[in-house]
């Protein structure tokens, strides 16, 4: 039996196979084939034995699922794998999507269909929390993830509307991607008409053998890089993806795990560089609705795709562990959001209705502590 089962037959009878993808499940979650159930490998194995209908297995790149698609087959079970795994059946997604010009099909999503749950939300947000000025030029920061990817579409509708002057630049840092993301990312650019400048540096390989907080140090060291670059090329403002969902989990992150009240603010000064300011445009966004606007287009992204994850794949660790406090704290608003629908915004709004008399204590601006002792009997 055949090996691999191709993009085409896989796209044009998806009905006749299961479709099994074998990576883990937080990766499952963040993207995957139509109709395809995650299971462990040897669940896979296991399930591939029981059936009569054929079973196509993914993984990350194929490697995996091809070497057990190739041993299953030797014992007569009806078995393939997606040739390059999931990295591939994107690849050639893409270039089908590129040929249909998806891309007016996705920013007339914008307009219409999510124009209310997305585009509005964004331009409130800039209006809100005042994020752009006349001349302002922005460096709009492209991970490849569907966050940022929205962001740059959601700039170029606003742009459209050009109030007032100010410039865009689109901005992909490459911290060293495998070749495959890099592929994808690139694919993405083009096929949603995204003229993005890509630099490249070697934050991955300067990060991988740190054992405390490397997703932190990480994170610090692509921001500096992406200020740098900016200011480089004339930037005063740089953009970053985070979203409403972000927000409100770094706020209980905070209280939970660090025992401070602290959120992620809409936009920030630079410490490190002077006149540059950060922005975070998607403030008000909700993530189920961006992930309904990648779903209704058909839109496949990377996931966080350094090394030190793709190594813990490799050594079969569960990849949920590098973010087990966030993924706690996901599941204990949504628990909770189950007997109370409004329990998110009013986690959102708790940190703009602080009131200074009826806490303990709290730190100034210039990083100084009041207690509630130094003035009670005045």
């Amino acid at each position: 039996m055949e090996q691999y089962t191709s993009y085409q037959t896989l796209k044009n009878h998806s009905r006749d196979f299961h479709i099994v993808d074998i990576r883990d499940a937080v990766s499952f979650s963040y993207g995957h084939i139509p109709n395809a159930i995650n299971l462990k490998p040897a669940d896979a194995e296991h399930f591939a034995g029981e059936l009569d209908k054929k079973v196509v297995l993914y993984c990350k790149d194929g490697k995996q699922s091809g070497e057990i698609a190739i041993r299953l087959s030797k014992n007569g079970i009806a078995v393939t794998s997606i040739k390059d795994g999931y990295f591939g059946y994107i690849r050639e997604h893409s270039k089908t999507l590129i040929e249909e010009n998806i891309c007016e099909k996705v920013e007339t999503s914008i307009r219409k269909k999510f124009h209310k749950t997305l585009f509005s939300r964004f331009a409130k947000a800039i209006n809100e929390y005042d994020m752009i000025a006349p001349n302002d030029k922005i460096a709009v920061c492209i991970s490849g993830g569907k966050d940022s990817m929205l962001m740059a579409k959601l700039f170029q509708e606003l742009k459209r509307h050009n109030k007032f002057p100010f410039e865009l630049v689109f901005l992909v840092m490459d911290p060293g991607y495998s070749r495959a993301n890099r592929e994808v990312i690139e694919r993405n650019c083009k096929m949603l008409a995204i003229p993005a400048q890509i630099f490249e540096t070697d934050i991955f390989e300067n990060v991988f053998n740190i054992e405390k907080s490397p997703c932190y140090i990480c994170a610090r060291m692509r921001r500096g890089h992406l200020y740098n670059k900016a200011k480089e090329l004339g930037c005063n403002k740089i953009a970053l993806g985070h979203h409403y969902d972000d927000v409100i989990e770094t706020i209980l992150l905070g209280m939970l795990y660090s025992g401070q009240v602290q959120t992620m603010m809409p936009k920030l000064h630079s410490t490190n560089f002077d006149g540059m300011e950060l922005i975070r445009p998607l403030y008000l966004l909700r993530e189920e609705d961006i992930k309904h606007w990648r779903d209704y287009n058909d839109l496949y992204f990377i996931q966080c795709a350094c090394k030190f994850t793709e190594q813990l794949a490799l050594e079969k660790e569960d990849i949920s562990n590098l973010s087990s406090k966030r993924a706690k704290v996901k599941e204990i608003i949504k628990s909770i959001k189950e007997d109370d629908p409004q329990i998110e915004g009013n986690i959102f709004k708790s940190v703009e209705n602080v009131n200074l008399s009826t806490v303990i204590a709290y730190k100034d601006k210039d990083n100084k502590i009041h207690h509630f002792l130094d003035d009670y009997n005045e």
